[in-house]
């Protein structure tokens, strides 16, 4: 890397003589050798057009799909070219993290205009900064809902796979439990299950409460794109004396009514479908919102308003758990970074969008899915696996889904997310035209059945 770093050879020498080391090789003796990298592997430089040439080649490998019917957890919808555009903006490319509020106000308020249209969406008070993404925001949330009496996490058997084995992978760390409700026939919670699971106590020798319950999390539309119902749920864990974490298609908002409104104590999602690509799996955004009694426990950071000297309006970071910085022995969270250019793009997508664009972007989604499934279900071989309420997704029986999403390739679609080789898991967005679900029909007639 000598070539690439603009520090002459003097340069270098001079430091490792104030340093009192005569080498870099003297420098790094700590290093045990087996572990030091004489030579990397790398090819040699190349002039500018030769990289460009280099690295158009390898994305022709890439498989772009110009007809997508996939979704379980990232979504493909319209980006209009005005959220490209102000996002590219270098001030909000080169901006970082606004401690010095008095030359941040720029960056302060973007974030701040992200929070308030998060809690909007989800019927919340507060929002933090976003973090990484929706799974690690799940995880995040249920670990918010522990104290030293409420250690049990329960988790629904219809929430994303991914998202499960994050928020196991966080409690194990922490030595918490994690207890997997089941879902029922229907695809959805099992109301019953969750009754009997959540309200077991255990206690110690001495009689004192174990592992009483923290929180439930719960995903509506679940994985299945079943709509859960929050509700009732949320009435079942309250009795408990435990939270609801809810985790959320934010799109889904456009139409759904919002967790906050249903119960539930915490929001959470990937927020990748506010305006983001699909970008080959990230960067993707985690958005957190909950009620204001948990806001001292939302990990991250909060941006408030404010008025300046003048009294002039100003932004300021109004909330952080110092302990996540200096203190991180005794933080409950290590999430000291947000996903700010991530979360811009989110306000500037639902700022464009509008009220009436945001819902009718919702009520495309769900109309086409609507569509798509009653000319699926007619199909020989095809059925839908459950018959409740879904919003964008939903699962269908299928006689050979290995063979039907490669016909489906030939044409150039990406098929829905085979669950195995019987059941495939469909997704429609407003980027799905009827013509193009009227000819995955046409396909499927001609050249499956």
């Amino acid at each position: 890397m000598g070539s690439y770093i603009p520090h002459t050879e003097d340069d270098r020498q001079g430091m490792l003589t104030a340093m009192g080391r005569k080498s870099i090789d003297e420098l790094f003796a700590a290093v045990p050798k087996n572990v030091m990298v004489k030579e990397l592997n790398l090819p040699p430089g190349m002039a500018e057009l030769e990289v460009s040439r280099k690295l158009g080649a390898l994305a022709q490998e890439n498989k772009v799909f110009p007809t997508i019917f996939r979704g379980a957890g990232a979504y493909r919808h319209y980006i209009p070219a005005a959220v490209k555009r102000i996002t590219a903006n270098e001030t909000f490319i080169t901006a970082y993290t606004p401690y010095q509020a008095e030359i941040s106000q720029g960056i302060l308020q973007s974030i701040f205009e992200y929070q308030t249209m998060i809690c909007e969406l989800t019927g919340m008070d507060v929002s933090n900064a976003s973090v990484y993404d929706g799974a690690s925001a799940a995880a995040e949330a249920v670990n918010m809902c522990r104290d030293r009496e409420k250690q049990h996490i329960y988790v629904s058997e219809s929430a994303h796979p991914q998202v499960i084995e994050t928020i196991r992978s966080y409690c194990e760390g922490y030595g918490v439990p994690v207890t997997l409700v089941p879902a029922g026939k229907d695809g959805r919670t099992d109301t019953a299950a969750l009754e009997k699971l959540i309200n077991t106590k255990t206690t110690d020798k001495n009689s004192k409460p174990l592992q009483s319950a923290a929180c439930l999390y719960l995903q509506t539309p679940n994985f299945s794109g079943l709509i859960e119902d929050t509700a009732k749920i949320a009435e079942t864990v309250h009795a408990a004396g435990a939270l609801l974490v809810t985790g959320v298609n934010p799109i889904s908002l456009g139409l759904l009514e919002s967790p906050g409104a249903l119960g539930a104590d915490i929001a959470v999602g990937e927020g990748q479908p506010l305006g983001l690509p699909l970008a080959f799996g990230g960067p993707y955004l985690g958005f957190m919102a909950c009620k204001s009694a948990l806001m001292r426990k939302l990990p991250g950071r909060i941006v408030g308003e404010t008025t300046d000297a003048k009294g002039e309006r100003a932004f300021v970071l109004t909330l952080q758990a110092r302990e996540q910085h200096i203190r991180r022995e005794k933080a409950s969270s290590n999430v000291c970074s947000n996903e700010a250019h991530c979360a811009l793009t989110a306000a500037v997508y639902l700022s464009v969008l509008g009220e009436e664009g945001f819902t009718e972007v919702a009520r495309q989604c769900h109309s086409k899915a609507v569509y798509a499934a009653k000319l699926l279900s007619a199909l020989p071989g095809f059925s839908l696996v459950y018959t409740g309420e879904f919003f964008n997704e939903f699962v269908t029986k299928c006689p050979d889904a290995k063979k039907v999403l490669a016909v489906l390739e030939k044409h150039g679609i990406l098929g829905g997310y085979p669950l195995s080789n019987e059941i495939t898991l469909w997704c429609f967005t407003e980027l799905n035209t009827k013509e193009e679900i009227d000819e995955l029909v046409r396909i499927l007639k001609e050249e499956v059945l």
